[in-house]
């Protein structure tokens, strides 16, 4: 076997430092997205599939933000500011999305809820965020958002006493789907 001379040592380490930094910041968005969704940090939500099994008599304020990001063309906005429940309660509010322009627009939505360690125990069953929206010209459409905040929240030794939630979503554009990218203004969409 041929021993490598102190240049080409030198070299192969470096390749080596490079593809392993590489292959880390491949890794760095998926693992981060686990990390956030596992322990509700940053304010990443966990999605349920049915309601909470136990109401509580206290009273948490969920508050709704609405936002779009540089380049959206929608106008985007809650339909109500803030909402009282019971914690455990299930809730259903709404948002709407107005596409202005003369053609189709698609979207996604991003989300947080603030204090981020409410993030942990607020619950949603069922959002326009879980999938792409695309608004014909002109359209304005009404959105729901099921969600509950879990009853555990209250036996958290840091966000126990949290009793003021926010939950914010920013809309993004993103590339129209195939079969609406060739449609004319006038052939309209039914997705949603």
């Amino acid at each position: 076997m041929k021993r490598l001379d102190g240049n080409s040592r030198i070299a192969a380490m470096l390749v080596g430092v490079v593809v392993t930094m590489g292959a880390l910041a491949w890794a760095a968005v998926p693992f981060y997205d686990w990390f956030c969704r596992v322990t509700g940090y940053a304010g990443t939500t966990n999605v349920a599939t049915e309601s909470a099994s136990e109401i509580l008599d206290e009273v948490v304020t969920v508050r709704f933000d609405a936002n779009t990001a540089s380049g959206m063309p929608w106008e985007f906005r809650p339909l109500q500011n803030e909402m009282k429940l019971k914690i455990g309660e299930t809730g259903m509010a709404f948002y709407e999305a107005y596409n202005p322009t003369d053609k189709p627009v698609a979207g996604t939505a991003a989300y947080n809820v603030a204090p981020d360690l409410a993030g942990y125990y607020f619950n949603k069953i069922q959002c326009f965020c879980f999938t792409e929206q695309v608004l014909k010209p002109g359209e304005r459409v009404e959105m729901p958002v099921v969600f509950y905040v879990d009853p555990e929240l209250v036996d958290d030794r840091d966000a126990g006493r949290i009793r003021n939630i926010t939950l914010s979503y920013t809309f993004y554009q993103t590339e129209l789907p195939e079969a609406q990218a060739s449609l004319s203004p006038d052939e309209g969409s039914d997705y949603n």
